[in-house]
């Protein structure tokens, strides 16, 4: 049987068992330095601002509302949450500084983020030192949990799946749902995220008989991409595919329709961001594709109601991936500690990775022995701006 933690607890989404064990837990949740008083500190490192300051943002009103429906209803172990945020800025160096922070001077429990791998990627040293959890919501790239050396990160886990996942849901989505024959990749040669899409895409995409007709790159922040998008037009590709982050793909899609490039484009969840309709224009989106965490129009009752809950909260705003998964990483770390029965960092990691068959709304979750949750990809389309649930694909 599955475990739900999500249910019907006033408007809240949390089941009345998880909610249960969250209250009474297998012992107090007060020997570790992440534990003061009534309280359970958890850091938030996060791009607050910044080049992807919309992830981070989205991120933080998932963990305020995943903590707040916690708290309302007596807290992990009977302690209450308290978020500690801590502003990255979307750099690396900065993500390092905040972890710092956070385990020397505030001494939490655990630390939730950063969205993006490269920034979770720098916490990962402070994380391990300092026997602290560390869980990202959004760090796709196979590199957060496991070192160059190939062993795992003890102490670093992650809410979503993996780019590998990702480029092959996208391959086979191309080969078999669009009947697609002819692909180009259009990359951020610079971001570990864009290749490790695009190289899994190509990998999976040439297995189903297709054929990369162009492979081009660009930098982040280039804003003029005609050049490049003449040579993808002039391969004739039916497909594209973009792995990369909404700034820049905002401004691809805008110019390639311009130019006449009508084929079907499609990315990975880089692109989940209201600002991307914004750079792109809604009628350019359409006929183009993500992989995704989640949809807010999936009809599944557990994520209906985390929608209920979070436009009751945010002014009727619909929820977004990234909104998603910060309030999945508060309930997947309010568990780990809650069957630890403790907050030290060392129980916590052990109780992590123990993780087995926990229902949240991006999907039901257990930990492989590198810390990557097993879980279903969502596909969404863009239909006049608006994101629409396509498919669900199993890992």
């Amino acid at each position: 049987m599955k475990k739900n933690i999500l249910g019907k607890v006033s408007y809240s989404v949390i089941s009345a068992s998880l909610l249960a064990g969250l209250l009474t837990g297998c012992g107090a949740a007060g020997s570790g330095s992440g534990s003061s008083g009534d309280v359970i500190k958890i850091g938030a490192n996060l791009e607050l601002s910044g080049a992807v300051a919309s992830y981070g943002q989205s991120i933080a009103q998932g963990i305020e509302l995943g903590a707040e429906e916690i708290n309302k209803n007596g807290g992990i172990n009977g302690k209450k949450i308290e978020i500690i945020k801590a502003d990255n800025k979307s750099e690396a160096a900065e993500a390092t500084n905040a972890a710092i922070k956070l385990t020397s001077q505030d001494k939490v429990a655990a630390i939730i983020g950063a969205a993006t791998s490269g920034d979770t990627v720098a916490q990962v040293q402070i994380a391990t030192d300092n026997k602290t959890v560390l869980l990202t919501p959004s760090g796709t790239s196979p590199n957060v949990t496991v070192g160059t050396s190939g062993k795992v990160n003890d102490y670093i886990f992650r809410t979503c799946f993996i780019d590998p996942f990702q480029g092959n849901v996208a391959a086979n989505f191309a080969a078999k749902n669009l009947n697609v024959k002819k692909a180009a990749i259009f990359a951020d040669n610079a971001s570990d995220y864009a290749k490790g899409l695009a190289s899994s895409f190509k990998d999976t995409f040439s297995k189903t008989g297709g054929t990369v007709v162009a492979q081009e790159s660009y930098v982040a922040k280039d804003t003029d991409f005609r050049a490049t998008l003449t040579r993808i037009k002039a391969a004739n590709p039916e497909f594209v595919f973009i792995p990369g982050y909404y700034e820049e793909v905002g401004l691809i899609i805008k110019q390639a329709r311009e130019m006449g490039i009508t084929v079907p484009f499609m990315g990975g969840d880089g692109w989940d961001s209201p600002k991307l309709v914004e750079l792109a224009g809604a009628a350019a989106l359409n006929n183009t594709f993500i992989t995704n965490h989640y949809s807010s129009e999936d009809p599944d009752k557990t994520i209906q109601n985390f929608v209920t809950a979070f436009k009751g909260k945010y002014e009727n705003k619909s929820p977004d991936a990234f909104n998603a998964l910060g309030y999945d990483s508060v309930y997947l770390i309010a568990d780990g500690i809650k069957r630890a029965g403790s907050t030290d960092g060392a129980k916590i990691k052990d109780a992590m990775a123990q993780t087995k068959d926990l229902a949240l709304v991006s999907g039901k979750i257990t930990f492989d022995n590198q810390h990557n949750p097993i879980k279903t990809a969502t596909v969404l389309k863009y239909k006049d701006g608006k994101q629409q649930f396509e498919t669900k694909v199993n890992p």
